[in-house]
């Protein structure tokens, strides 16, 4: 045996109305026909009269979602012509529908106005059979009458309203929760982006440029260099592509690895392979000087370690790019709580400024990224490089 089970709130909002409507006439009908539809007195024969009325209530509810402060209105006529008939329980269980509905799918202030307006009918409708029949008991039969009639839909409207009012801006409130959301993560995979981005710039454009240059260097002197020295330039483009294999190897790993999010805290460079800079940038026909006055006993943090390397990476790499043949001087100590690295080198007459792309943005963003300060640009004899990174705290 198949057992069909029908949602009516699946159905078309239309649809719904137009079965309520056949359910409350059918329903009318049935008290009509059975005699026992009056509120008060005696069945009367005006029973054709009712169900002309009685249709015209329930056709009404075709409307009691589109307009249904404009149903309620039209409603109320046939209602009227029924109490003035003598009220019949059809027409006001009918008419009862349309006070739920004008205060449910009414607007804010029509369903505010129902509810003044609930309490008001009551009252008068109290008085008026006081005043009508002139017995009291008939006053607290109209009173309770208009309970389950006038106040009860009313009320159970304006329930449902704020229950639904209240689910209508949980799932606004979620939406934004979720958009704000996405926008994080948005903001996340772009802030990544760009810090993948430097990590390239960083560990391919220092290696590349000093193979580019002493391989140029190379084929330059090919034909009336010693074997000694094209054996240490050819070592030294070998050492910085071995170099530039190992750290993208080391990347990659940490790309692939569970925390792809977290700090460059495993990222293998540090201060303390600076002499393989310098011996790279001396190789690539740059003189450097170096003075580290860093403490080997004094552990910094992994973060402002690879920053400060980072930093004289790049500001050697521009040196080699932009002034070969000229002087540089790496300078790195440690300041009480801040560790300053600072890059000067010469110029030459066909390259009056330094790097202005992405070098200069990079440094800028590390420097920035632990607390730090940055400055770059001309300076006697040419060009300097400063940053200033806490290594406890924030930069003053």
């Amino acid at each position: 045996m198949v057992h069909v089970r029908l949602d009516y709130r699946r159905l078309p909002p239309f649809t719904q109305d137009v079965g309520i409507a056949l359910l409350y006439f059918a329903g009318g009908t049935v008290l009509y026909l059975s005699g026992i539809y009056p509120i008060f007195g005696e069945p009367t024969h005006l029973i054709w009269t009712r169900f002309l009325l009685l249709g015209a209530v329930c056709a009404l509810q075709l409307l009691r979602r589109r307009t249904p402060g404009v149903a309620l209105l039209l409603a109320a006529v046939p209602f009227a012509v029924d109490l003035s008939l003598g009220m019949s329980a059809p027409i006001l269980i009918a008419f009862s529908d349309h006070l739920y509905a004008a205060t449910l799918y009414g607007s804010r202030w029509l369903s505010r106005t129902m509810i003044g307006l609930a309490a008001t009918s009551t009252i008068g409708a109290v008085v008026i059979a006081l005043i009508v029949a002139d017995d009291w008991r008939t006053a607290v039969l109209a009173a309770v009458a208009a309970v389950p009639f006038i106040i009860t839909p009313v009320w159970w409207a304006s329930n449902v309203r704020t229950h639904r009012e209240i689910a209508l801006k949980e799932r606004a409130n979620a939406a934004q929760l979720a958009r704000i959301a996405e926008l994080d993560r948005n903001a996340a995979v772009a802030a990544e982006r760009a810090r993948m981005a430097r990590d390239l710039h960083d560990v391919i454009a220092g290696h590349l440029s000093a193979i580019a240059i002493q391989s140029e260097a190379a084929l330059s002197i090919a034909d009336g260099a010693k074997p000694e020295t094209m054996r240490t330039v050819l070592e030294s483009v070998r050492g910085n592509s071995v170099d530039a294999l190992e750290e993208m190897r080391a990347m990659i790993g940490l790309l692939r690895s569970h925390g792809v999010g977290e700090d460059e805290t495993t990222a293998p460079a540090r201060l303390g392979e600076l002499s393989k800079l310098v011996e790279s940038a001396r190789t690539s026909g740059v003189s450097v000087t170096v003075a580290n006055e860093l403490d080997p006993a004094v552990a910094l943090p992994a973060v402002v370690d690879l920053t400060a390397y980072r930093i004289a990476q790049e500001a050697l790499t521009n040196a080699v790019k932009h002034a070969p043949g000229t002087s540089a001087a790496v300078c790195v100590r440690l300041d009480g709580k801040i560790l300053t690295v600072e890059v000067t080198n010469e110029l030459t007459t066909s390259h009056r400024t330094s790097d202005t792309g992405h070098g200069l943005l990079n440094m800028r963003e590390r420097a920035q990224a632990v607390g730090g300060s940055f400055t770059a640009g001309p300076a006697a004899p040419g060009w300097r490089v400063f940053a200033a990174l806490p290594i406890g705290g924030q930069a003053g």
